[in-house]
């Protein structure tokens, strides 16, 4: 194949995937008024810890978002089930956190996502939201992939930090072999040492070749793991740069847990952005995306 077959075929395989894209997002934002250009966001705080948070930051999130253009889905998880110590904080009970997130996204007119962590949660929280979340440590669990796909929500699936971006097209295969094209692929770093992560931005483009859209967890892929306290660290004086690097790279969408006060947060609090950061850093990511596309 000589180069210029090389150009034609990339140029047609980027018109079907942003076809592709356009129907299953464009379907997903259809009640929010934004800027097709932009990317989307994903965020909200890392679980479910009281009503009034919930609303609090879907609130305040929702409104910037409109502002900037930005489309957005609202984010928390009812049930955190992979935290490092069993006397950790992992919910308030998961009927109760998934009404939350239903009442969130039905007040402010937001889609929906949370984690979900076995094969027999996927047709229970389907119920509640319009994404379906797979854990990164979870990516591989087929079972768990095909039970998210049968529910015929939109599956983002994050990539484990054991793994490349080319490798996740088997994530992807098994989530289509099972009836589902609405597929989101989210990089979140890869495991560095035994106590940090680094990103690199080629998997933004390798995951987007298996013909989804590419999210960046800008929150999670600034983890420190595995601390002898046993509370997971983090390194949140970097998200913006994490971010930044992202658009750059041509990401489709933006992953950001954010938290009022995250140093009291229940969960995740050592690499959430604070609430009140936020909007400053979304402006500066919209005159970005706009001087890359």
């Amino acid at each position: 194949m000589n180069d210029e077959q090389i150009d034609i075929r990339y140029s047609l395989f980027d018109i079907q995937y942003l076809c592709a894209m356009e129907k299953f997002l464009g379907d997903l934002f259809a009640n929010q008024s934004y800027d097709e250009k932009n990317f989307f966001l994903i965020a909200g705080p890392c679980v479910v810890e009281t009503e009034e948070l919930v609303m609090e930051v879907a609130e305040k999130v929702s409104l910037i978002c409109k502002e900037l253009g930005i489309p957005y889905v609202f984010k928390a998880s009812y049930r955190k089930a992979n935290r490092t110590s069993g006397s950790s904080f992992t919910g308030i009970g998961d009927s109760a956190a998934l009404e939350i997130v239903n009442k969130a996204g039905l007040k402010f007119q937001l889609p929906t996502t949370s984690d979900i962590h076995a094969h027999d949660e996927a047709d229970i929280a389907a119920n509640y939201v319009d994404i379906l979340q797979i854990p990164a440590f979870l990516c591989r669990q087929s079972d768990l992939l095909v039970a998210a796909a049968q529910t015929g929500r939109i599956v983002n699936v994050k990539k484990g930090q054991f793994l490349n971006g080319e490798a996740m097209r088997f994530a992807v295969d098994k989530i289509r072999n099972a009836g589902n094209d609405k597929i989101i692929l989210t990089e979140r770093g890869t495991t560095f040492g035994y106590q940090d992560l680094v990103v690199d931005y080629r998997n933004i483009p390798l995951m987007q070749a298996h013909g989804v859209p590419v999210v960046m967890d800008c929150t999670h892929s600034l983890q420190q793991p595995n601390q002898t306290s046993g509370v997971t660290g983090g390194n949140p004086q970097m998200i913006g740069t994490i971010a930044k690097s992202a658009v750059a790279a041509g990401a489709d969408g933006l992953f950001i847990e954010t938290h009022p006060n995250p140093a009291v947060a229940k969960s995740d609090g050592a690499n959430m952005l604070r609430l009140d950061l936020l909007k400053d850093l979304l402006q500066q990511l919209v005159r970005i995306r706009k001087a890359v596309i």
